[in-house]
């Protein structure tokens, strides 16, 4: 039978199955499937076969042949958390706390405030060139697939903007790119003494922006594209729970699916509340208390942990991840790619420091940046593993085993990135 491309000879390829049709969760999580010497064939943009390098060589041909011969293959990594279309950079502010030792929520959104000075003032094309820069870093790395948040406008026609910006990347950029409405990111300083107005006009935005299935009130203003969740941001220098409540409730009625920002410097309640509603995802948890962590590991929220960001801001603590997963809980890995706290496009030095400060095995940590990645931005059962009928994006790494992912870090491992069956890096 003819392919369009076939991948062979791997020194191990890591299928990722899911669970049940689901994500990996809990003690279960690190089943990577390896096959030894694997081989993987691609028609049409999708997986056709996958197995044992000599049953899929005498079973399939095809005009453009990889020899994985003593490398390792995976599905391309799905980073779930990412603010990366911003203009400027804040690496004033970046000397400045490293000398005054500055972390808190508060300081943060001041940071923040200042990104969006910068954006809004950026025309569109400025926008769109400096974010395919970062998007270009972040394939060469191995992302195949990536969620990005607005925020950076705080205002209809400023998120509009960067919603326009995240559609033209969507069709000149060969990424995945899965958009989040985050309106209530932090006050804008116009609004500052009056959260709860800032509140009140977030939610006027949404019938505008969400547009579920051609059901909404009033006019349309991103019908080019489709926005499928709405974010929140709820802990210190953000939004209160009630303040949140609001926000999700009002997207959740328009059909959105949910996320939320919780428990990063404060045990705000963010996770309660994302289970509560039942969010697709929480992300960050550095500070979830004990009772929380137990109701995020029974429900089916995804938690997202950006390691990066603790990272970025020299801190000593980490979400945790292992009483989760103790908890059954389900897990995910992000870059949290943005222009404050984690100007990160490597999602496997996030595997490194995964490994490393979230005490994942490296099994894990794969499994986190692929497959669970994937579920937690609604692309469950179509990219994050190697499965036959779902998308062809798959990394050949120059590395030997999945050992070698987790061990080594400070240089890059993609040898070649396939995206939809074309080779689109190597």
């Amino acid at each position: 039978m003819k392919a369009d491309l076939l991948i062979h000879s791997a020194a191990q390829l890591c299928v990722v199955p899911p669970h049940d049709g689901g994500p990996q969760r809990g003690s279960r999580l690190g089943d990577l499937g390896i096959i030894e010497d694997g081989a993987v064939a691609c028609a049409g943009g999708r997986i056709v076969a996958v197995g044992p390098t000599e049953r899929l060589r005498a079973d399939w041909w095809a005009p453009v042949e990889i020899d994985a011969s003593g490398k390792m293959v995976c599905p391309g990594f799905v980073d779930p958390h990412t603010h990366v279309v911003w203009a400027g950079s804040r690496a004033e502010e970046f000397a400045e706390r490293i000398r005054e030792g500055a972390q808190h929520g508060v300081e943060v959104a001041d940071e923040v405030r200042a990104v969006v000075q910068a954006t809004r003032a950026a025309p569109l094309a400025q926008l769109v060139a400096e974010t395919r820069s970062r998007l270009d870093r972040m394939l060469a790395h191995g992302t195949t697939t990536v969620e990005v948040k607005t925020g950076y406008g705080l205002s209809l026609a400023e998120e509009l903007k960067i919603l326009e910006a995240i559609a033209i990347l969507e069709v000149t950029h060969p990424l995945t790119l899965v958009p989040t409405f985050l309106g209530a990111y932090v006050v804008p300083g116009e609004f500052l003494g009056d959260p709860d107005g800032y509140v009140d006009q977030v939610i006027e935005m949404l019938p505008l922006i969400a547009c579920p299935g051609g059901a909404h009130e009033g006019p349309c203003l991103t019908r080019t594209l489709k926005i499928p969740f709405c974010d929140v941001l709820c802990d210190e220098g953000g939004f209160t729970v009630e303040q949140a409540r609001r926000v999700l409730e009002r997207a959740r009625g328009l059909g959105m699916g949910l996320k939320v920002h919780a428990d990063r410097f404060q045990a705000w309640g963010g996770a309660r509340l994302a289970t509560e509603m039942g969010a697709i995802s929480a992300d960050h948890l550095v500070s979830i208390p004990p009772e929380d962590v137990e109701r995020l590991g029974a429900s089916d929220t995804v938690a997202v942990f950006l390691p990066a960001t603790s990272f970025g801001l020299g801190l000593h603590r980490y979400a945790p991840a292992r009483a989760i997963l103790e908890a059954g809980g389900i897990l995910a890995l992000g870059t949290n790619c943005n222009a404050t706290t984690s100007w990160c496009e490597s999602m496997p030095l996030v595997i490194a420091l995964a490994c490393r400060y979230l005490h994942l095995t490296p099994e894990e940590a794969l499994v986190a940046a692929t497959l669970n990645g994937a579920f937690a931005i609604g692309m469950g059962g179509v990219v994050g593993s190697l499965q036959v009928g779902w998308a062809a994006d798959i990394l050949v790494l120059n590395l030997p085993d999945v050992q070698h992912l987790g061990y080594r870090f400070g240089t890059n491992p993609v040898d070649q990135v396939i995206k939809g069956g074309r080779v689109v890096i190597g």
